[in-house]
């Protein structure tokens, strides 16, 4: 899609329009403003796409910029899906200058694997590996 503009950086993003993006997705439903925030700026990466100047997507990258990052809150408005604006947001991520070193990657998705593929994505190869502790969301005020 032509015309979309890539930012990062914390002061580039417009968080009321991130906040009301990501309350809409499943696995961030009703989050609010202060979190998105404190994810941001505790996040080693955040990018927004820009439409005539209104941010329309977002995407954040937890990593230490040297072995492993992870990528997360991948969020593109819904009237913008389906136009590249997520393959822009991918391509400029995993070539961005400060995660240049980092050789393993990961993500979670329930619906985009088609899209996480195209950038060599796949399903864990030591899956019996994989641990992790997962609790409910805890209710924000």
């Amino acid at each position: 899609m032509d015309g979309i503009v890539l930012k990062d950086g914390i002061e580039e993003m417009d968080f009321e329009k991130v906040a009301d993006m990501l309350s809409e997705a499943d696995w961030s439903t009703g989050i609010k403003i202060d979190e998105v925030k404190k994810g941001a700026y505790n996040s080693s990466l955040v990018v927004g796409a820009f439409w005539d100047g209104t941010q329309i997507g977002y995407a954040r990258v937890v990593s230490d910029k040297t072995r492993f990052a992870y990528i997360l809150d991948v969020y593109i408005q819904q009237d913008y899906r389906r136009k590249g604006v997520g393959q822009q947001i991918m391509e400029y991520i995993l070539s961005h200058d400060e995660l240049k070193d980092v050789y393993q990657w990961m993500l979670i998705t329930d619906e985009a694997h088609g899209l996480y593929e195209k950038f060599g994505f796949r399903p864990v190869s030591r899956p019996l590996d994989l641990m992790e502790i997962r609790k409910d969301r805890p209710k924000r005020k």
